[in-house]
Formats: structure tokens, sequence, C-alpha cells
């Protein structure tokens, strides 16, 4: 099941104004939030348009936390943050999906309120594949 209006769904142009994909997971696919003020920043998307947890089986479930923590690993190789924070949000997107948001004890908002987009970090097309590679490296 899929939407065409969602950029998880179509990828492509809607997918390019926050992210990357990076690859397909088993039940999901693991993109590069474009906005990096924490360093290593991914969304974990399901691979169908649903919105909730309880949209899909406990199998399935099973899969998509088996899938988040296969990318936080990889997250946590590749930048060393001092913590991985999770959020699934979606009040208008509606396709169930997770935020890896790394922190850094002495970097943006440590100890503070997430900034759900804070718009101060972008990256060049060479930094964004270094990331993506270094990622890949360690799934």
């Amino acid at each position: 099941m899929k939407d065409n209006n969602c950029g998880y769904c179509v990828g492509g142009e809607p997918l390019a104004k926050f992210g990357i994909k990076i690859c397909d997971l088993t039940v999901s696919q693991l993109i590069l939030f474009k906005e990096q003020s924490h360093k290593g920043r991914c969304i974990v998307a399901y691979k169908d348009h649903v919105s909730e947890i309880v949209d899909i089986s406990d199998e399935e479930r099973n899969a998509f936390f088996a899938d988040v923590n296969r990318a936080a690993k990889a997250i946590h190789k590749a930048f060393n943050p001092d913590k991985v924070n999770y959020g699934a949000y979606g009040d208008t997107g509606c396709h169930l999906h997770m935020h890896l948001c790394p922190k850094y004890k002495d970097e943006f908002e440590w100890g503070g309120v997430f900034e759900m987009n804070p718009q101060k970090v972008f990256l060049t097309d060479e930094e964004y594949a270094e990331m993506i590679e270094k990622i890949k490296a360690n799934l």
C-alpha cells in the first residue's frame, strides 16, 4: 500500500525535500535526514503507508524495531554519539517512521528540548555521500 503524496512512498522529489535514501532494510528504508544539526540523524520508514504501529502485525512490528535497532547500531559505530534519541511523529504525514537523533554532550541541544527541523546545518553532496557510506559500512 502506497500513497502518491508521501515522500516515503514515492521517493524522488518529495523525499529529496528532507532526506536521502540510504538503503532498504528488512521491512523499512533507512533515510539520511538532510538537516544535520545532529550529526548522523536518520529516519527509519516502514515499507508500507500505514499510520500507526497498531496497524501492522506483531511480526512486522518486531521486524520494524529490529530495523530501528540495526540503524541505531550503525549510527553509534559510525559517529560515536553520547546518546541516540528516538522519536515517532506524524500528525500530518501519517506514514509510520522513527527519527534516530544522535546527541553529543558538547553540541547542539544536549539536555534541551528537541527541535524537529532547526534548519541550521546542511551539507554538500560529497559530505552527504561520505556520511551515507560510513553508515552503510556499519550496517
